[in-house]
Order: C-alpha cells, then sequence, then structure tokens
C-alpha cells in the first residue's frame, strides 16, 4: 500500500478548494468536524454501518464518487467497511501517527476531506486485504 509522507500530504492544489467559512457553512457541524478536523463519529452511530442498498458512495463534502456498494462487507467494526475504493485516483492515503498510533488516514482526492483508515492484513474474506473503515457522516448513498 503506497502511503504519503504527513509533510508532503498537501502536495500540488486539488481540485475542490474552498474556504474555511465556506465549508463551515455548508457542513453541520458533526460533518465538518470528521470531514475538515480529521474527527471520528461515534462507532454504531452512522447511518450507513449496516444499509445493504445497491449505490455508489460519494464524498458528503464535495461530491466525487469513492465507494461502490458491492465493495462494502459487514466488519462488525462499527463504520460502513470496504474493500476497495471505486478507483485508486478517489482517495489519497496518508501516514498518520497520531494518537500512539500508526495508521493509514484516508481523504477524499478532490477535495482533502477525511474520510476515515484502511487497515490490511486483518483477515476478512474479501478480494483485498484491506478494510476501509470509513465514516458515515462523510459519505452519501446514490441509490442505483
Amino acid at each position: 500500500m503506497d502511503t504519503v509522507d504527513p509533510a508532503q500530504a498537501d502536495g500540488p492544489a486539488l481540485p475542490v478548494t474552498r474556504s474555511d467559512e465556506e465549508w463551515r457553512a455548508d457542513l453541520s457541524p458533526l460533518e465538518y468536524h470528521v470531514l475538515r478536523e480529521s474527527g471520528t463519529e461515534a462507532p454504531w452511530s452512522g447511518e450507513y454501518v449496516s444499509t445493504k442498498t445497491p449505490g455508489t458512495y460519494s464524498c458528503r463534502a464535495c461530491g466525487t464518487a469513492l465507494f461502490r456498494s458491492d465493495a462494502k462487507f459487514d466488519s462488525h467494526c462499527g463504520w460502513p467497511s470496504f474493500f476497495t475504493p471505486l478507483a485508486g485516483d478517489r482517495v489519497t492515503e496518508i501516514l498518520d501517527t497520531s494518537h500512539g498510533m500508526r495508521r493509514i488516514e484516508v481523504r477524499c482526492a478532490s477535495c482533502g476531506s477525511h474520510l476515515g483508515h484502511v487497515f490490511e492484513g486483518e483477515g476478512y474474506d474479501t478480494p483485498t486485504d484491506l478494510r476501509y473503515c470509513i465514516n458515515s457522516v462523510c459519505l452519501t448513498l446514490d441509490p442505483e
């Protein structure tokens, strides 16, 4: 899994750029906290934890399509889990050493919003060895 060094995470300008005031005006306080401040919603509280509806999950901040429902699986972790993004260029993976842990943060490649984390080597029976653990509040489901 390729990752970006945190010092290089800002890199080139992202396609969707907005001021902090614009993000605050368009997002609820919880959405803003998770998407723009890298927060986390409480486990089992999100609307998409158990959803089985076929469709596409998009970034709630900018609308970029990120995950398909056929890549969603039950990991029993309290957040929606996917084994792969819609396309590799839809998300950015960044080394996260906050809270005394070593994890890989997942951000929307279009707007830079925090989505969650990706883990590997957990032994789930999926086509990849990855679990994209994504906050429901970061997603919007577009049903088929």
